[in-house]
């Protein structure tokens, strides 16, 4: 049986969830998420905890199983503490401002300023004007941004220079080294 797919997922004070049929609805003071999930999948949602099981041991079940449990774990956690992933600017110039309404403003070195529309469910902070933070309850959506946002300007390995994730190291290579003439 799976190891992560057999751990029982606890329930947090003020998040609600809703069963019907393979539908589940959870919602909490950051706000609501709905997922439907796999019909061979058994869901028992009880006061504490929530427990996934599966009915056989084929290959597409045990598969899953886990992610079932994992895509419930996340809800949760999104309508309860919610998700974020933080982005550093690296560059001469570079900078980012979220305060201009529904854009995320990026110069990132080209002769244009970027304006990046914010996604329904999506916020933009940004604490100075090199970091982004992007937060929403969706974790799928708050990644998907975030590398969206990256895409713009991937950090290059021989400055560094670009949008990177705040926990990503950068691969450094050698520049051109000028031969001795002899």
């Amino acid at each position: 049986m799976s190891n992560i797919g057999k751990r029982p997922i606890p329930i947090p004070e003020g998040v609600e969830l809703v069963q019907i049929k393979n539908e589940i609805t959870a919602k909490g003071k950051l706000g609501e998420l709905k997922q439907i999930f796999h019909l061979s999948t058994n869901i028992s949602i009880n006061n504490k905890n929530v427990v996934v099981t599966r009915t056989s041991d084929e290959r597409q079940q045990r598969e899953l199983h886990g992610l079932t449990r994992v895509l419930i774990a996340n809800m949760i956690e999104g309508v309860s503490s919610g998700f974020q992933k933080e982005l550093h600017l690296v560059g001469v110039g570079f900078s980012a401002d979220a305060s201009k309404g529904d854009f995320l403003i990026l110069n990132i070195g080209y002769s244009h300023a970027i304006f990046f529309e914010k996604p329904d469910g999506i916020d933009f902070e940004t604490p100075n004007s090199t970091t982004i933070i992007v937060k929403g309850i969706n974790k799928q959506e708050v990644g998907q941004v975030a590398a969206n946002i990256r895409e713009l300007r991937k950090p290059e390995p021989y400055k560094g220079k670009g949008i990177k994730y705040s926990d990503e190291y950068i691969r450094r290579k050698a520049g051109k080294s000028i031969g001795v003439a002899e």
